[in-house]
């Protein structure tokens, strides 16, 4: 049996939170390993929604969720994402949940610079969230974070406070802004303690003896492939490496216990925020993709922006992220259209291309390259089999495994966790 790593191929919001808690049925462990309470998942268990936003989706099912080392916590979000979880009868412990004691903390000062920086008046802004995550990151690697063990050393904590706003004090009177109360960040730390230490763990040794034991892991990712910090459209990307590799790195494990990696695919593109989109449609067509698909985000409610499939970036993904196979999801958001069109390329400057420039003017700048394909009447909403997919859904579900040179593992057809439709299990290998 083989460990699965679930990464997102676009620009996030593929639908990985139904087909995680497909796999999270069958996992032991499900382990998340980047960013933070900016990315979110939409559980449909039973009729009941869930919404989560930091846990590992496997809480759902009682399953032993872990946050890896990788992903940056919001204590004050998660003991709110606890807590709401726990009022819809999730039962969460510290024998259930583990942070990892090396997590570096996202701080009220880390949202407020955030906030600063997205209302700068230049026209620069990224397009983020606004949850701290980007400014959390770096000061996790300008060796200043306040991790989660330090919450247990409370005599080094104010050491450590003003440490961290001796930098963040001098960003904030360059924004204009008052310094921040280092008394008042040490009270807050001290009086969130006692609700985040009992879930702190060494992860990577608990992961470590599971799959010495032969447990199978289920490990999650957040975001997309086209937002990594290096291999996504820069700058208007996260602040951490959103791909498959990040998985060992994120939990403390070896590389080949990513096992068979699993990229989920919207069979249409959306996007949230600022940023290149090659394929975005502004007209009826991508209006009608977006009420179909309920194109709004999990987290912040922000209306996504809707486009044809782009082979071009997921064949880009696919071998960036090292993907084995893709769950291609919403593919009943399609039906009813007389013709889809699919970008096969782009063109630049007359030049044809065969992969996303690096350069930010000419991402902006190139222009897809479409082939039409027919569409369908029937409706896909709810198959569990090919026989029940229409031709010529088929067809395009075979044209797309040729265009990103990649098989579909899975196909999703509704928000319904069984309405899926099994090529190939992720956790044979």
């Amino acid at each position: 049996m083989a460990n699965v790593t679930v990464i997102g191929a676009q620009w996030g919001d593929e639908g990985k939170g139904k087909i995680v808690d497909w796999l999270s049925v069958r996992a032991d462990i499900v382990a998340r390993f980047q960013g933070g309470h900016n990315a979110g998942h939409t559980l449909v268990v039973g009729g009941k929604t869930y919404k989560l936003s930091l846990l590992p989706s496997g809480v759902v099912r009682g399953k032993p969720s872990l946050i890896g080392n990788g992903v940056v916590l919001d204590p004050w979000a998660f003991t709110a994402e606890v807590e709401k979880l726990r009022a819809q009868g999730v039962a969460i412990t510290p024998e259930t949940v583990k942070i990892a004691e090396t997590a570096a903390l996202i701080l009220p000062v880390h949202r407020e610079l955030d906030g600063f920086r997205e209302m700068r008046d230049d026209g620069m802004a990224i397009g983020t969230t606004r949850r701290g995550i980007g400014p959390a990151y770096e000061d996790k690697v300008g060796r200043r974070a306040i991790r989660v063990i330090d919450l247990a050393d409370p005599a080094a904590l104010p050491r450590r406070v003003a440490d961290l706003l001796h930098h963040h004090n001098a960003l904030r009177r360059g924004h204009g802004q008052p310094e921040a109360d280092a008394d008042e960040l040490v009270r807050a730390l001290t009086e969130i303690a006692p609700q985040i230490l009992p879930f702190a763990a060494p992860v990577w040794r608990v992961l470590d003896e599971a799959i010495r034991e032969g447990k199978k892991v289920l490990f999650e990712g957040a975001q997309g492939a086209l937002l990594d910090v290096d291999h996504g459209t820069y700058p208007f990307v996260t602040s951490s490496n959103t791909v498959a590799g990040q998985a060992a790195a994120g939990c403390g494990v070896a590389p080949r216990a990513a096992g068979f990696v699993l990229g989920i695919v919207k069979a249409y593109t959306t996007r949230v925020g600022e940023g290149p989109f090659p394929t975005e449609l502004t007209d009826a067509a991508g209006q009608r993709l977006g009420e179909r698909g309920h194109e709004f985000g999990t987290v912040t409610g922000r209306q996504r922006r809707c486009g044809w499939f782009d082979a071009v970036l997921v064949r880009q993904t696919v071998t960036a992220g090292g993907v084995d196979g893709v769950a291609l999801t919403k593919l009943d958001v399609l039906d009813g259209f007389e013709e889809i069109r699919v970008c096969t390329a782009y063109e630049l400057n007359g030049e044809r291309l065969d992969r996303l420039p690096a350069g930010r003017a000419e991402q902006a700048a190139v222009k897809p390259v479409y082939e039409t394909l027919r569409g369908w009447s029937g409706s896909t909403r709810g198959a569990r089999s090919w026989a029940e997919l229409p031709a010529e859904a088929v067809k395009y579900v075979r044209r797309i495994e040729e265009l990103i040179g990649c098989p579909a593992a899975m196909l999703s057809t509704s928000p319904e966790r069984e309405d899926a439709i099994l090529i190939r299990d992720p956790f044979l290998g």
